[in-house]
């Protein structure tokens, strides 16, 4: 099991950020998979690093990747999907 996790946001100008951070359990994975749709339903994501805050408004974001995924995903989710190229 990976113990780091990855966040990708890819924004509409063709530019992307990524975040590093430690895998999370279970319980943290519901929490986080919660907070990212309560995120996406309100105009902003907001990501804290150790030494900044990152405030991304929602309209400037294309999509959001995260992996591996949470263990733990909200109601709504296709699970188990592939991408075909």
């Amino acid at each position: 099991m990976a113990k780091t996790a990855h966040m990708v946001i890819h924004f509409m100008d063709g530019t992307k950020i990524v975040f590093k951070y430690p895998k999370l359990n279970e319980k943290e994975d519901a929490s986080i998979a919660s907070k990212v749709k309560k995120a996406l339903d309100q105009d902003k994501i907001v990501v804290q690093t150790y030494d900044s805050m990152i405030v991304m408004p929602v309209v400037n974001i294309k999509y959001i990747q995260v992996s591996p995924p949470p263990d733990a995903l909200p109601d709504g989710i296709l699970k188990n999907a592939e991408i075909v190229e």
